[in-house]
């Protein structure tokens, strides 16, 4: 270390000073590649030190913009994604909703043929409150409700669609069960619905109903009518409206030549003023065979069948066991 020396007086003493330490620098050397003369430019440790930190916030400055637009690009591409998915559900929802419409047409046309059913099968119809089970909206609380209500109009049609899903589910699990009922009593009475005289005996119109009290056309007396009459042309074939077993044929006054089959179950059919008689005392018949012929014998006008159903021994109106698909017009 080099130290430099003052003169000083005589009545002073002298210390030796320490010289600064010179600062660090650079020289960069700017070379022109044509013609032209060098030049030499010297550049301080903290001019470097400034330039580099100046670099360094730049650098962060540009990867922040950067992310930030990466970041915008990415949300744009996902929100259009998500657009696009919205719409699809929106028209999947429409599609199902107006599927739910023809499925509860269908359950509608079900309930129908269900309460006819419970009729065959000797059961009463469904009691309506019971029916209600299927209607209105969902009963209890479930957890989707509030969510689906506070998302827009697809989180509306999303929550009709399980309303109405949910009633349909209900309905279609109380026919389930009145079906099953149904099948079950009718499975145990087959043989008495094999007995009963569901069907026209034969082709016509209805002529003259059942009735309490009726003008005889001929006798012009007042007295019951315990049948139905039902005109139609001479020789048409009379049909057994169920299966039985023929316990009488004969002539009797009034009605002429007449058919009696006895079906079983308290159940018991006639026939009146046939012109011709198919089958004999003792033979068995089965729904929908020929058993006699359409006449005029007897106390007649003109040619028609009487036909009469007794049950227990006391006549009822024959149209109460005739189904409405089977009338014969």
């Amino acid at each position: 270390m080099r130290y430099l020396t003052a003169p000083c007086a005589e009545a002073y003493v002298c210390f030796p000073m320490k010289r600064k330490q010179a600062e660090r620098r650079w020289t960069v050397m700017l070379v022109p590649h044509g013609s032209g003369s060098s030049r030499a430019v010297e550049v301080s440790q903290t001019v470097v030190k400034a330039l580099m930190g100046i670099g360094g916030l730049l650098a962060i400055l540009f990867l922040i913009l950067g992310g930030t637009a990466l970041s915008r690009g990415v949300n744009f591409t996902r929100r259009r994604a998500l657009e696009r998915e919205n719409q699809l559900l929106a028209s999947e929802i429409q599609r199902l909703r107006e599927r739910l419409v023809g499925l509860r047409d269908t359950l509608i046309v079900f309930s129908q043929r269900e309460d006819e059913l419970r009729l065959l099968a000797g059961l009463s119809p469904v009691d309506k409150a019971v029916q209600q089970g299927g209607i209105g909206g969902p009963s209890g609380q479930w957890s989707e409700r509030d969510s689906l209500s506070s998302v827009g109009v697809n989180g509306a049609q999303a929550l009709a669609a399980r309303i109405d899903m949910d009633q349909l589910t209900r309905r279609a699990n109380i026919l389930v069960r009145s079906l099953n009922e149904a099948y079950d009593s009718a499975s145990s009475q087959r043989s008495r619905y094999a007995a009963m005289p569901s069907i026209m005996p034969t082709k016509g119109w209805l002529s003259s109903a059942f009735a309490k009290e009726r003008v005889h056309p001929i006798l012009h007396l007042a007295r019951p009518h315990e049948g139905i009459d039902v005109s139609a042309p001479m020789g048409m074939e009379i049909d057994a409206p169920a299966s039985g077993v023929i316990t009488k044929v004969a002539w009797v006054e009034g009605y002429g030549n007449m058919l009696t089959i006895d079906h079983g179950y308290g159940l018991v059919t006639r026939y009146a003023h046939c012109s011709k008689i198919m089958v004999v005392s003792g033979q068995r018949v089965k729904r929908g065979q020929p058993v006699a012929k359409v006449g005029s014998t007897g106390l007649s006008t003109g040619p028609h069948l009487h036909y009469e159903v007794w049950v227990n021994g006391r006549p009822v109106d024959p149209m109460k066991y005739v189904l409405p698909d089977a009338i014969v017009d």
